[in-house]
């Protein structure tokens, strides 16, 4: 019994090690260059019980090109450091669209949908998320921290041109960041367009082990527990579906339905949780991915149909007082 006690003991400490240490690499960039780690999907049988054994390979995400439009960059203070901005105008913009990139990307990586919104007459504004691109750190949160940042961002637009309506668009991570802004910070934005937020922490991490053909119990709620403490919140709490019921205002939600790390069920209870004006798309056939890949042209009228009619709302963006 004694030996058994023992064993328990000492296979407990070691799984909250494992996990401490995955949490660690989920939440902390490297300085060391080099590739990320493929998605769960792709990995071997091998790959994954290493992966498993000593975390992911995560380097900071680098810039994998400028934008082919006229821009010009810029710095924003945010509590999480100094976040770098490309910011490129349009001659009498119908308005703002910020953008914000998901997990382990930076802002290069929405070109394609940045030069769509300029297409329709909207200056945009690109920005790195502390610990990603251009911007200072290494820490990322998925999204807690980061609504500091887009809150961040949308002061800088206020101050810089009061009366223009400000879009805010993210994806995944992105998503997410957005929506907790908003019910947590008070920002107040004319509309959303958010593709595949995760429904909560705690599911995208149970997720990532069903990707992987792994028990999700216990250690994706040892991830997300440990992930919380390193990072100083209580990363159950964070939940794009319970930050959804606070949204007031105009949002398009889009999700790919074969999309391995955000499943229809969280999908559906987010949409559900909205307040305010709200429109979905789904693309059949697509996964974690961006839209325009397999569906260009879906992707761009599902757009230009909920921003070009006029929004019903303010057409100023601001925080609110908190």
């Amino acid at each position: 019994m004694y030996w058994l006690v023992r064993a328990a003991l000492l296979l407990f400490v070691l799984i909250n090690v494992v996990a401490f240490n995955h949490a660690w690499r989920f939440t902390h960039f490297s300085a060391q260059p080099g590739r990320h780690t493929i998605s769960p999907e792709q990995l071997s049988l091998a790959d994954k019980l290493w992966v498993l054994a000593t975390g992911i390979r995560n380097p900071k995400p680098i810039h994998a090109q400028p934008p082919a439009f006229a821009y010009r960059t810029f710095y924003i203070s945010s509590p999480n450091g100094k976040l770098e901005c490309w910011y490129s105008p349009v001659p009498q913009a119908r308005g703002t669209v910020a953008l914000f990139h998901g997990y382990t990307s930076d802002k290069s990586h929405l070109l394609r949908e940045a030069a769509y919104f300029r297409h329709l007459g909207y200056s945009v504004l690109l920005t790195d998320f502390a610990g990603a691109g251009g911007s200072e750190g290494y820490r990322i949160t998925v999204g807690y921290r980061e609504s500091y940042d887009v809150a961040a961002v949308v002061r800088w637009l206020q101050q810089q041109q009061p009366r223009q309506r400000v879009v805010l668009y993210g994806v995944s991570m992105g998503a997410v960041a957005i929506l907790r802004a908003e019910s947590e910070l008070g920002v107040q934005a004319a509309a959303n367009i958010i593709e595949c937020p995760y429904g909560s922490m705690l599911q995208t991490a149970q997720n990532r082990f069903a990707s992987m053909g792994v028990p999700a119990f216990p250690m994706a709620n040892l991830l997300v527990f440990w992930g919380g403490v390193q990072n100083g919140f209580w990363a159950f709490d964070l939940s794009a579906e319970a930050y959804a019921t606070n949204i007031t205002m105009p949002t398009l939600l889009m999700w790919g339905t074969a999309d391995p790390r955000v499943t229809r069920q969280e999908t559906d209870a987010i949409f559900a949780a909205l307040s305010g004006p709200k429109q979905r798309h789904d693309f059949a056939g697509s996964g974690h991915e961006p839209y325009w890949r397999k569906h260009r042209e879906a992707w761009q009228q599902t757009i230009s149909a909920f921003l070009l009619p006029p929004i019903a709302v303010s057409c100023s963006s601001q925080l609110a007082p908190r």
